[in-house]
């Protein structure tokens, strides 16, 4: 992956981009609340909320690795992220109340669960960026790719998880009996649920595809940094 020179101003704005969504989601959420008199869409604050902590989290291991610090302090806030990577794009699935509540117009509600939803998949997408670029760094190219597409993966198997069997991230330790048996019944007969197959692939390709979107135009931009410094340097 390319180097952007300035990283921290990299950050910064990438990071306030994401804030500014953040602000735009919330002020569509406020304004139906107003004018229906009932918060009937606050759970997507909560669900915003979670798209932050891998993003948090992945500014994290950006921040370790550039000081350098061990494998085994990285892997730990690595699986954390992971585990939190699917709340990210999972808002997407919020499209399914768009016509379920009344009190406004629907048109209103699709670009309010949009906003949400954007601002979440670009939360998860940014941190796997950076993701990928740290264990590119000290890894490989091959092994970025691997982590990168593999989180995609296990993200739509969990998007699922949480959506319908309405699992949780934390149930990894809350709840571990539960999820293992859930995992272990599936995997007795991978192909007896085909809605889930095809869920899972569908999520997978669209969440891939928008990956490499992102990809591109983070080398864009790293290009463009670098031919700026090969134009003006001395």
């Amino acid at each position: 992956m390319g180097q952007i020179s300035h990283p921290a101003r990299w950050l910064t704005g990438l990071t306030l981009l994401l804030v500014a969504g953040t602000l735009v989601a919330a002020g569509l959420q406020d304004v139906r609340a107003d004018r229906t008199g009932a918060p009937v869409f606050s759970f997507l604050f909560w669900n915003l909320f979670l798209a932050w902590i891998p993003y948090v989290l992945a500014l994290a291991m950006t921040g370790l690795d550039r000081v350098r610090a061990p494998g085994w302090v990285l892997a730990p806030v690595g699986v954390a992220w992971l585990l939190f990577l699917p709340n990210a794009p999972y808002i997407l699935t919020d499209f399914i109340h768009v016509g379920s509540i009344p009190g406004a117009p629907q048109w209103f509600d699709v670009l309010l669960i949009g906003a949400f939803a954007a601002t979440g998949l670009l939360l998860g997408l940014a941190s796997l960026l950076l993701v990928h670029h740290v264990v590119a760094a000290r890894i490989g190219q091959t092994a970025g790719w691997v982590v990168a597409i593999g989180s995609l993966a296990l993200s739509s198997i969990g998007i699922y998880l949480g959506r319908f069997p309405r699992f949780n991230s934390w149930d990894v330790l809350t709840n571990p009996s539960g999820l293992v048996e859930v995992i272990a019944y599936r995997l007795a007969d991978p192909f007896g649920n085909p809605f889930l197959l095809q869920f899972a692939s569908l999520m997978t390709a669209g969440l891939v595809l928008s990956y490499l979107v992102t990809w591109s135009v983070g080398q864009a931009l790293a290009g463009g940094r670098r031919g700026g410094v090969a134009q003006y340097g001395g």
